[in-house]
């Protein structure tokens, strides 16, 4: 497959993805401030923060804190990361949130031991138990996700069948609830993925579900973030979660070094360049990256934000060869 999708949605992860992984207090006010920023990109849905147990991931501690805090946008769907019904209340209670059920699974039995301390029996057990929850809150449920859906460095290769396996199981849960399942999330949660593992996983998934709208959740952790969502546009995707910046990774991941998602802003770019829609502003994308670094206070991976869009030299190109027509 290789027409390229005309338009891509971006879905914003950095609040969350980016600060649960960084060492040290971020105040909970600088934490709002990029989400405002974001506010004005062009962004149609930011995930702000997660909802989980503060001794396991201290820097999400202040959830409720910068969820009260920022500036809804109209337009803007501001999301939040739950693993459990506990999680998923505290979100509820919020007040702020926009709600879309997922049914979440892993293709890898040892990282899910890791991250959420179930087996896939118990972890398939607690999402019909999150059905539940969800229909009885009033959330629809027309989404699922599979982590490590292209390797694991715990497990080590994630055959294709388990990633099946796992779609599978998305789409029982989701027909037993009466709840028409019409996407699901890839997540290369440990940076496994190459751009031959994303045709070939996604390609079974769309043999298998030929309806289903397939999302890729891409991390950068080998430098593939970007490759590997060309990839994905060869095979139709139009659906991708990156991060401001770079920022982000997964704490029980186990990797070293750079590990952070795929880069909103360079993935907008090359999008633009390549003349599909996503309806960003790339400048307003750079000045939020810009932001983001000077809140983490360390370099991020990003490029775009060191270099800057084309468009600023094409203008500047276009200007002095203007100017040396009025002379001439």
């Amino acid at each position: 497959m290789s027409d390229f999708p005309k338009f891509v949605q971006i879905n914003e992860e950095g609040p969350r993805e980016g600060f649960q992984i960084e060492k040290g207090n971020i105040p909970t006010e600088r934490k709002i401030a990029l989400i405002d920023a974001l506010s004005e990109t062009g962004l149609k849905q930011i995930q702000t923060v997660s909802f989980v147990n503060p001794r396991r991931v201290p820097g999400m501690a202040d959830a409720e804190a910068v969820v009260r805090g920022f500036r809804r946008k109209e337009g803007v769907r501001y999301t939040a990361l739950w693993l459990n019904d506990k999680g998923f209340q505290r979100a509820l209670a919020s007040g702020r949130l926009d709600f879309r059920g997922s049914i979440s699974t892993t293709a890898s039995a040892q990282f899910l031991a890791r991250n959420q301390q179930r087996t896939q029996e118990e972890n398939l057990a607690a999402q019909r138990a999150m059905m539940a929850l969800f229909k009885a809150s009033g959330v629809n449920v027309d989404r699922g996700s599979v982590m490590a859906a292209f390797g694991c460095n715990y497990q080590g290769e994630v055959p294709v069948d388990a990633v099946l396996r796992q779609v599978d199981a998305i789409m029982d849960i989701g027909r037993e609830h009466g709840c028409d399942i019409g996407e699901v999330s890839l997540a290369d949660t440990m940076g496994w993925a190459t751009p031959e593992a994303i045709k070939r996983v996604v390609g079974a998934v769309r043999e298998r579900y030929p309806a289903l709208r397939v999302g890729l959740h891409l991390h950068d952790t080998r430098g593939m973030g970007i490759a590997n969502a060309y990839a994905g546009l060869q095979m139709g995707v139009d659906l991708f979660d990156a991060t401001i910046a770079g920022l982000g990774g997964c704490p029980f991941a186990a990797n070293q070094g750079a590990a952070g998602n795929v880069c909103t802003e360079d993935l907008a770019f090359m999008l633009a360049e390549m003349g599909i829609e996503t309806g960003l502003d790339l400048d307003a994308l750079i000045a939020a990256a810009e932001l983001a670094e000077d809140i983490v206070g360390h370099p991020l991976p990003g490029s775009l934000k060191v270099a800057g869009s084309l468009d600023v030299l094409r203008r500047r190109v276009a200007a002095r060869a203007e100017n040396a027509t009025g002379a001439a």
